[in-house]
């Protein structure tokens, strides 16, 4: 079952997203495959101290977008598929990318040194 307890919010994004994004990233590192089950709704409130209606959004979302799936007599369970993983993949390389060049741009970096710095530290 999936631990919540390893997840530290931010005050930067609203915190159903980042409990999403938590389970995206747990897919991703292979510590949650199809399957496994997710902690009640009431369990994750208690572990992250917030409200469960926010606990209750992060789900809908989950479910929402498919990796996710809750019945009565299983509870909430991953769901994954190939589709499914390779979206969850592109876009938390996205986001990771999108954060990077405004941190770039912030600091006026030129496009070139950024690529030039990139294809020197890949291999590191």
């Amino acid at each position: 079952m999936l631990n919540f307890y390893e997840l530290h919010l931010n005050s930067k994004d609203p915190v159903y997203m980042q409990l999403a994004l938590y389970v995206k990233r747990q897919i991703l590192l292979g510590r949650a495959a199809a399957g496994d089950r997710l902690p009640s709704r009431r369990d994750i409130a208690t572990q992250l101290n917030i409200n469960p209606n926010t606990v209750q959004k992060a789900f809908k979302l989950m479910e929402d977008e498919g990796y996710v799936r809750t019945s009565s007599t299983q509870g909430s369970v991953i769901y994954t598929d190939d589709a499914i993983i390779a979206a969850i993949e592109e876009e938390l390389m996205k986001g990771m990318i999108r954060d990077f060049i405004g941190s770039a741009k912030e600091v006026n970096l030129s496009f070139k040194k950024v690529v030039d710095l990139i294809s020197e530290l890949w291999d590191e």
